[in-house]
């Protein structure tokens, strides 16, 4: 199922569809500011399952989430004054900020150093739907084995229609993975170099 929303002023009605399906187990394709991604409620054991199907992962590699504020993070992650600091000044943004996790995040969305990795996406589609959720997505970028990254909606629905509850099409979406970064007490450990500027930690 295709859901055609604007871009920059999704509509409520349509956020609300969204919801449902993710309060009822389901799996979504969905745009944020660096990549389409695959998304499914934290909670929700059942689709976090059947994303690492879809893409083949390993069930202990960790997937990370969106929170839609500050203030969201902190629920999901312990966050020091300098990783605050920091994340306030980049977010939203195309940043992964991979933080020591609270017992709100579920255990297989953890890595072994009890880490969760958190997003605030620069996308008014993302945000807008973990909000009216009232808790964090899951998200994955939209990758599966034989094919290359998914910019265009079409081209999901073509390929994983039947795999996925929905698929929210807020435009083309190109420019690559978000940059990966682990906050620490006070400083800073590049991961993975993508789209956010990792110079601003030198």
């Amino acid at each position: 199922m295709l859901i055609t929303m604007h871009p920059k002023n999704p509509e409520p009605r349509l956020i609300k569809k969204v919801v449902d399906i993710l309060q009822n187990d389901g799996v979504i394709a969905y745009p944020t500011d660096t990549v389409y991604g695959f998304g499914c409620s934290i909670f929700s054991k059942k689709g976090i399952d059947r994303i690492r199907q879809l893409k083949n992962l390993d069930p202990k590699k960790p997937i990370s989430i969106v929170c839609h504020d500050l203030s969201d993070i902190s629920k999901y992650a312990i966050v020091s004054n300098y990783a605050y600091r920091t994340m306030k000044r980049l977010l939203p943004g195309p940043y992964t900020f991979v933080l020591p996790a609270t017992r709100e995040v579920p255990r297989m969305m953890q890595n072994k150093q009890k880490q969760v990795g958190i997003r605030v996406p620069d996308s008014p589609i993302s945000l807008s739907i973990v909000r009216e959720l009232g808790h964090p997505i899951v998200t994955s970028s939209a990758q599966i084995p034989g094919h290359d990254l998914f910019s265009y909606p079409e081209d999901i629905e073509k390929v994983l229609g039947k795999s996925l509850d929905a698929v929210i099409d807020g435009g083309i979406v190109t420019g690559g993975h978000s940059s990966i970064v682990e906050l620490r007490e006070d400083s800073a450990v590049i991961i993975r170099e993508g789209k956010g500027d990792v110079g601003l930690f030198e």
